[in-house]
């Protein structure tokens, strides 16, 4: 079986707000074969960009565009495919959007492995094969403490153990932070867990203030706090922090979370259409892991990336949790046809072989740029 076209959809609604909101413009990738068989990934960045480097022409050593470098090539090849095409861009990548296209193929390429074989991606993907996992709420915070409450009760009347919130107000004063956090944890109760996602708007010094003052409220991590690049700051805050701190969504290759992981991160948040994939995501899991923290993904985009995201968490031992955006864009609720339902705040992981999804072709028609 061989490679024999790789399509990069770029999907965008037809109005793009300036919010921490992925569910608004998407390149999905499908690589095609000649036997028929079609692998489906995402890519979760700057579309037009990441659109050009799969379509990039062949070029000199190291420089090539991802679509030529895979046609021909084994499918069922994927991890060789993926340090193929790492090294095939080493000149205008290693990182950044070379990596995040990568991912797309990455993820496709897992999903046509499995449709080959017959079998679910998680299985693949070797461990754990739970068929469900513990879903969180993600939200954006509310203008008003009170708004945030409100969500915060709206995750729990869909039967929701878990929610996140983060980015909109948060990080501007401690007292209107501590009352959206206080906030969420009345509504949302005992017994159910909160996380605060800062949105990369602290320093080390006010991070740790309302860790502290967060501590007492049982939050269950503090997600990026600093900046994506200020490592030594992260190390600085892992030593002295009360609350777990969790990064990473923006990090890419096994040797970013390595990095992460050595500077005492509690908590790595893999994104599988960002990080290099699924390929990524498992090694990095693996790593944490072995000593003693926590990958959780980040997911907030599509479909695609939360049926990836399953597999991949329903192979970890320790992986029974997972971001469930519930923003209301049809490319998150209508473009994956069967898209894992929330249901007593757990998710399916879908047990048909590859990914087990199905696109929408209308949604792809409406919204194709």
């Amino acid at each position: 079986m061989k490679i024999v076209s790789v399509e990069a959809l770029h999907l965008r609604l037809p109005n793009i707000e300036e919010i921490a909101d992925g569910t608004q413009d998407v390149l999905i990738i499908r690589i095609h074969t000649d036997a028929g068989i079609t692998g489906i990934g995402e890519v979760s960045s700057q579309s037009y960009v990441c659109k050009a480097i799969f379509e990039a022409p062949r070029s000199a050593e190291r420089r090539h565009g991802l679509a030529n470098l895979l046609v021909g090539r084994d499918p069922l090849e994927v991890e060789d495919l993926w340090r193929y095409m790492y090294h095939q861009t080493n000149r205008y990548g290693r990182r950044g959007a070379a990596i995040h296209a990568i991912s797309g193929a990455d993820i496709a390429l897992w999903d046509l492995r499995g449709k080959a074989l017959g079998k679910p991606v998680h299985e693949l993907l070797g461990g754990a094969h739970r068929t469900s996992v513990r879903a969180y709420a993600s939200y954006l915070f509310g203008d008003t403490p009170a708004a945030t409450g409100a969500l915060a009760r709206e995750a729990v009347d869909l039967g929701l153990t878990a929610v996140k919130f983060g980015w909109g107000p948060f990080g501007k004063t401690l007292s209107t932070d501590m009352a959206h956090v206080e906030a969420a944890r009345r509504a949302v109760g005992e017994g159910r867990d909160v996380m605060v996602d800062a949105g990369c708007s602290l320093t080390v010094a006010s991070a740790l203030e309302r860790a502290r003052l967060m501590a007492p409220l049982g939050i269950g991590w503090l997600e990026e706090p600093l900046s994506q690049d200020d490592l030594k700051g992260y190390a600085e805050l892992c030593r002295q922090s009360p609350v777990p701190i969790a990064a990473g969504e923006g990090e890419t290759t096994r040797w970013g979370f390595e990095d992460l992981i050595e500077r005492g991160l509690h908590v790595i948040q893999p994104d599988v259409a960002i990080c290099g994939g699924l390929t990524v995501a498992r090694e990095a899991s693996a790593m944490a892991s072995a000593a003693g923290r926590r990958a959780v993904p980040h997911c907030f985009s599509t479909g695609v990336n939360l049926a990836a995201s399953l597999h991949w968490m329903a192979s970890c031992a320790d992986g029974d949790l997972v971001e469930y955006c519930l923003r209301p864009s049809p490319l998150m609720r209508e473009l994956v046809r069967n898209l894992p339902p929330l249901v007593d705040g757990r998710v399916a992981v879908p047990q048909a072989p590859g990914l087990g999804i199905e696109l929408d072709e209308d949604v792809i028609a409406e919204f194709r740029v």
